[in-house]
């Protein structure tokens, strides 16, 4: 099997901190000749947009991105060339595979060998610290990249591979049992609609709290048990507790990219809850009562993405039919108009990229 592969391709370049972003369209492929051991190359069919890209795009994370920088990191494509003296390589040409958030990690450092991939000292992220997928072609580690299964649409499993699997990962280990009251502030965005679905699969009840109509009818329509319109409540805290019970969730699994998401929680979860710290605002504290998160027994944690075995699991998941991503499809070229629309809170679901054509 072999590809004719092009020497430039149409790519979203964001040229220095803060920039707007450039669409591109001599911007050089690597050769399969360039490749390392371990090495892939992907053409790519679709990517993602998350919020993660529009604070590496607005450089506005204490961490701070390479530039000039091609974005993007929940993209599906096929693999075209697998690099020369690759050993144990798990995939094949022509398999159909996922680029995600972490794009390399070492695999025999202490975290990585916990299940920590995400915090390997030598950890690669994609479209942040090397280049990503909001373009055409993108090389990968064969080691890294996420089969795809074949019931899965390539444009819903996009969203997977970062949202779908962040928050699945966050359900996963936030200790809630099966009939636990799960809350979701910003449970109609992009994470959150996720959110709720593996909740739901995983056996919890669901609060969701966002605001708006068509977020009501779509976290409903997927399964939440209840809703509350933070805008139109006069005491969110109690709001939240009288609907779980009157005791307040088991646990708050917080995507909301804002500080105001985070500051409630300890009010309003059980004794013995658990905040599990998700969406990532630029520059926000974590703000709560020491006193109360001490007497109400409050374990806070954070949860960032998740590790090659999760991925596969949140994507089995998918496959099954039990999570339906919610996603707009819009080309390359209308990236800068959806980072508008990130900013200003107005995507439901997801935003899917369509990449090898131009998308006008």
């Amino acid at each position: 099997m072999t590809y004719d592969i092009p020497t430039t391709q149409i790519a979203a370049v964001v040229s220095g901190p803060g920039k707007r972003i450039e669409i591109q369209r001599n911007v050089r492929v690597t050769q399969p000749s360039e490749l390392k051991p371990g090495q892939c190359l992907v053409k790519l069919i679709c990517t993602g947009v998350c919020h993660t890209d529009l604070h590496a795009s607005r450089d506005d994370w204490p961490i701070k991105a390479k530039t000039p920088l091609i974005g993007g990191h929940e993209g599906i494509g096929e693999i075209v060339a697998i690099a020369d003296n690759t050993e144990s390589c798990p995939v094949v040409l022509g398999q159909r595979v996922g680029i995600k958030w972490i794009a390399y990690c070492c695999r025999d450092c202490e975290q990585c060998r916990k299940g920590l991939e995400q915090d390997c000292v030598n950890v690669e992220l994609s479209g942040f610290g090397v280049d990503g997928t909001f373009c055409q072609y993108v090389q990968s580690w064969v080691h890294q990249v996420t089969p795809i299964p074949d019931s899965l649409d390539s444009y819903a499993a996009a969203s997977i591979l970062c949202a779908g699997l962040t928050v699945y990962r966050a359900l996963k280990y936030c200790d809630a049992k099966i009939g636990d009251w799960i809350v979701i502030p910003g449970a109609g965005g992009g994470l959150g609609h996720l959110a709720v679905q593996y909740a739901v699969a995983m056996g919890m009840r669901v609060l969701s709290v966002d605001t708006g109509e068509e977020k009501k009818k779509l976290c409903l329509e997927l399964g939440a048990e209840k809703w509350i319109d933070f805008k139109d409540i006069p005491d969110l805290v109690k709001g939240i507790r009288d609907a779980c019970d009157g005791l307040g969730p088991h646990c708050a699994i917080v995507t909301s990219p804002y500080a105001a998401g985070y500051s409630q929680a300890v009010e309003y979860l059980r004794q013995g809850g658990t905040l599990m710290a998700v969406g990532l605002p630029g520059d926000a504290n974590l703000e709560v009562s020491i006193f109360w998160t001490v007497i109400k027994s409050i374990t806070i944690k954070g949860s960032y993405v998740g590790n090659r075995q999760d991925a596969i699991e949140a994507m089995e998941i998918a496959a099954s039919g039990k999570v339906k991503v919610k996603y707009e499809l819009k080309g390359l070229s209308k990236l800068q108009e959806v980072y508008e629309g990130l900013e200003q809170g107005r995507v439901a679901g997801r935003i899917v990229l369509e990449c090898q054509s131009e998308g006008n």
